[in-house]
């Protein structure tokens, strides 16, 4: 993919922390009114476009971001060419939470996308000022710790079926944490990105869907849109239990 670089407009407006949309998926839940405040003045709002790169394998961490809008990638391309994706940020997640002095992945926007920026020397600040954030940063670390432990499983151990079922399971746990419950679970990723994410073609992808579809565990409305039919049978499914 060619690249672009992010639209950003310097000195677009700080956030309003508190009535964001996703501050109780983001870290930033756990500050308070004055904390939130802290954090606004160090934050600047920035658009991406579809298809734009945040950030490039390489270049040097100065900031981290928290996605309020759209979807990204997180790409790495293999010294034989081949494209792997690491994983799909969403709404609430925080892209930068390493120690690492430079980006590890290139992170680009699936999208058109909005993210809240804020300087590492700014961050390391408020973490040490602000404790509730520091643990806010822990607990987000371990739950990426446990997601990339249980995709390396899938990886290693399950058939197409099997992953892209897993697949589908934790999208729909990541995207109900707002607690409604739908059983609708949007894809802003394409066939393309799915399959470079589970180590499978395209094609065995588009296949995968069809035959999940035809046992009747999901209905596919939309192109982008996945109804899982079967919560049970699909859990079943990505346990290595179906029959």
């Amino acid at each position: 993919m060619p690249y672009k670089d992010p639209v950003c407009h310097e000195g677009a407006a700080a956030p309003d922390c508190m009535h964001c949309a996703v501050r109780h998926l983001s870290i930033c839940s756990a500050l308070g009114s004055e904390e939130a405040q802290a954090l606004e003045a160090v934050t600047t709002t920035m658009p991406l476009e579809e298809g734009a790169t945040l950030a490039r394998t390489g270049d040097a961490r100065r900031h981290v971001y928290t996605l309020t809008d759209g979807a990204l990638r997180l790409v790495r391309t293999l010294a034989d060419g081949r494209r792997q994706v690491a994983g799909f940020v969403l709404p609430g997640d925080y892209v930068g939470l390493t120690e690492s002095l430079k980006y590890r992945y290139d992170v680009e926007a699936i999208t058109d996308s909005h993210v809240c920026r804020v300087a590492i020397t700014d961050m390391q600040q408020l973490r040490t000022q602000y404790p509730k954030l520091e643990r806010k940063l822990l607990q987000r670390a371990c739950l990426e710790l446990d997601a990339a432990q249980d995709a390396a499983l899938a990886l290693a151990r399950m058939q197409p079926t099997e992953k892209l079922a897993d697949f589908l399971l934790t999208l729909a746990s990541r995207l109900a944490r707002d607690g409604d419950g739908r059983n609708l679970v949007a894809l802003p990723m394409g066939r393309g990105d799915i399959a470079d994410h589970l180590g499978l073609t395209m094609e065995t992808v588009s296949r995968t869907f069809t035959k999940l579809r035809l046992q009747g565990l999901i209905s596919l409305p939309q192109l982008h849109v996945v109804e899982i039919r079967d919560f049970a049978g699909l859990h079943k499914l990505a346990s290595n239990e179906a029959d």
